[in-house]
């Protein structure tokens, strides 16, 4: 990534939500960001590799990532058959450039691809450059009951994959030590979901929440400046939800604060 600096902050595109992925590359420029990572979804603009690149062109931001469509919403985004999309996400991030995927681990009820997933993520870290980054997630808990909708694990350092992407929001919502996890997955943390959550302790609300950094629980500032000083060369993604920002200036106020957040603490350490 020549130009960029060790470690690159980008905004995923998902954090302008309800805006839509041309809005994200306007925002990244006017703030700064490094590049973007996108969410594919049901906007066909971030389905298209074409529209990105003149996107890309336009903006002068590069696509430093891809997530791949593995929402319950995006189900039907590029078919059902999940080998395919993540083959279509390959393709996408080599015509744009972008050196990582990100992959949710198969919900359980895909028990096929569920079977073939740890090979298979090793089979393809093989064939490609295009690092395909496995995300942690999250078991929904009703009082002392745990449930998980993801097999063979939602916790990344129970699975055999070459490479991790470490979700702050997600490690609130699990009730994990973030620190600890990035620890026990060592040389494998390949890419890093900056955010924070309070851990789901609001009745009724999702356990996950996306605040910006430094509004929750979570060690936000210490994991960044770790992550300078044991020499990461990921890239930091804002992944925020700005949902209920009232304005667009309120939304643009939070990225501009979370990128604010990340820059300092990246900086706040030299690698050794």
């Amino acid at each position: 990534m020549a130009g960029l600096p060790p470690i690159p902050v980008a905004l995923s595109t998902s954090s302008v939500y309800p805006e839509r992925t041309p809005d994200a590359f306007e925002i990244a420029a006017r703030l700064g960001y490094d590049g973007l990572e996108v969410m594919v979804y049901t906007d066909p603009v971030s389905q298209t590799g074409d529209a990105l690149a003149r996107l890309v062109d336009y903006h002068q931001v590069p696509v430093l990532a891809v997530h791949a469509p593995g929402l319950l919403l995006t189900q039907l985004v590029w078919g059902r058959e999940p080998w395919a999309k993540l083959l279509k996400a390959k393709d996408l991030a080599e015509r744009l450039g972008a050196k990582t995927v990100v992959v949710h681990p198969p919900f359980r009820w895909q028990r096929e691809y569920v079977r073939g997933f740890e090979e298979g993520m090793a089979k393809m870290a093989e064939e490609t450059d295009v690092t395909f980054a496995v995300e942690n997630m999250f078991p929904i808990r009703a009082g002392a009951t745990e449930v998980s909708g993801f097999a063979p694990h939602w916790d990344p350092v129970q699975l055999d994959v070459p490479s991790v992407t470490l979700d702050l929001s997600h490690t609130a919502a699990s009730g994990s030590d973030a620190i600890a996890m990035a620890n026990d997955v060592g040389e494998r943390l390949a890419h890093i979901h900056l955010a924070d959550g309070i851990g789901g302790l609001q009745p009724g609300l999702s356990p996950d929440e996306h605040l910006a950094p430094g509004r929750g629980t979570q060690p936000c500032a210490e994991l960044l400046r770790g992550l300078v000083a044991t020499g990461y060369r990921g890239v930091v993604v804002a992944e925020v939800n700005t949902r209920r920002a009232l304005t667009r200036e309120e939304r643009i106020g939070d990225l501009a604060e979370t990128l604010t957040f990340a820059r300092d603490h990246l900086s706040a350490v030299t690698a050794s």
